[in-house]
């Protein structure tokens, strides 16, 4: 299975077979044309994923000294994202579909993050709780087959990793944020600034970083210029992220609370996006399932954040289920996996 990955600010295309040998695969990163603008900039994402996918699928073919004949069919994100890199992936691989007449499957890329435990794990199961974590998504979903999702809780306001880049922002510590949150967090104090833990002890399963982040924005302000200077920033940064770590805890917590009761329960709990390569979070969620006697599954690092492997292995998923698409389909800037999910009071077009 081809996987061609371009929902965002990542290149990625990867070849992966039905056994879970990842013959090849090529990332390419675009940080460095957006770290200027403190973010992604939609425009420059699709014009870098336009300039190098084609070089990189040649690459991948080459390496895995496979043509185009060979494969069994072509997986693309054709959702969600940002819609201009989603176009020119879903077209690229449609061209590549229709010359060699191959199957086309388009992939929900929340799927393939929700689906790459799987891969890497040959013993996990359906059903299993999921908690997705990445910049611009934050969800509970009960996973019970690949295109069977069933949504617990969702984000009210910003993602985790959408409150790790905005924390950066507000302490000059570029973008992306989460890692440099998560390594100035290291040297500092968890305890030494009280901040809010939004939506702790609430009966439903939803997720809200706003005020987290106003939290913060206060306290620099009454910090002033010595905000940015050590020991302070440390201790700002360990304190915003062990209240955003607790608060999602808390909803996790609920959410395996809630499963549980469900006729079939999940076998495991298991924790993908690009928040969820963060040490201090895995530490947290590895207490958290010993003490629901759930086993935590975490795919490595590199296949956390979003790259072409994911995708391709979501094709063999659905591929094995007879699930392909026609070449009429489309590119979606938002696409749910749970369509049924009732929208959360708040979240907007989120729900």
């Amino acid at each position: 299975m081809l996987g061609i990955e371009t929902s965002c600010d990542d290149t990625g295309v990867a070849l992966v077979s039905a056994d879970r040998r990842i013959l090849a695969e090529q990332l390419s990163s675009q940080l460095d044309r957006h770290a200027p603008f403190g973010g992604v900039v939609p425009e420059i994402a699709a014009r870098a994923h336009l300039d190098i996918l084609d070089v990189m699928i040649g690459e991948v073919m080459r390496e895995a000294t496979l043509d185009f004949p060979d494969l069994d069919g072509i997986a693309v994100t054709a959702g969600p994202g940002l819609i201009g890199g989603l176009i020119t992936g879903v077209i690229t691989a449609k061209a590549i579909a229709a010359v060699h007449r191959r199957p086309l499957i388009a992939v929900n890329h929340l799927e393939a993050h929700a689906l790459t435990a799987r891969l890497t794990d040959p013993d996990l199961a359906f059903p299993y709780l999921l908690l997705l974590v990445s910049g611009g998504h934050c969800q509970l979903l009960m996973v019970q087959g690949a295109g069977r999702y069933r949504r617990l809780g969702t984000t009210l306001d910003d993602a985790l990793g959408e409150a790790y880049d905005k924390a950066a922002k507000m302490l000059n510590l570029g973008y992306p944020g989460g890692p440099a949150i998560e390594n100035a967090a290291r040297s500092g104090d968890t305890k030494a600034f009280e901040f809010p833990r939004p939506m702790v002890g609430k009966a439903n399963c939803h997720f809200s970083f706003s005020g987290l982040k106003t939290a913060l924005r206060q306290a620099i302000q009454r910090l002033g210029p010595k905000s940015l200077e050590p020991p302070y920033i440390n201790d700002l940064c360990a304190s915003f992220q062990a209240a955003a770590i607790d608060s999602l805890l808390d909803r996790t917590a609920r959410a395996v609370e809630f499963s549980k009761d469900m006729s079939e329960p999940p076998k495991a709990l298991v924790v993908a996006g690009g928040v969820a390569a963060n040490a201090y979070l895995r530490t947290r969620l590895s207490t958290l399932a010993a003490g629901a006697d759930l086993p935590l599954v975490v795919p490595p690092p590199h296949l956390c954040t979003d790259n072409g492997v994911m995708i391709a292995w979501a094709g063999v998923e659905r591929l094995a289920l007879g699930l392909v698409d026609d070449l009429a389909v489309r590119a979606r800037a938002r696409w749910p996996l749970d369509p049924d999910a009732e929208p959360a009071l708040g979240a907007g077009v989120k729900a």
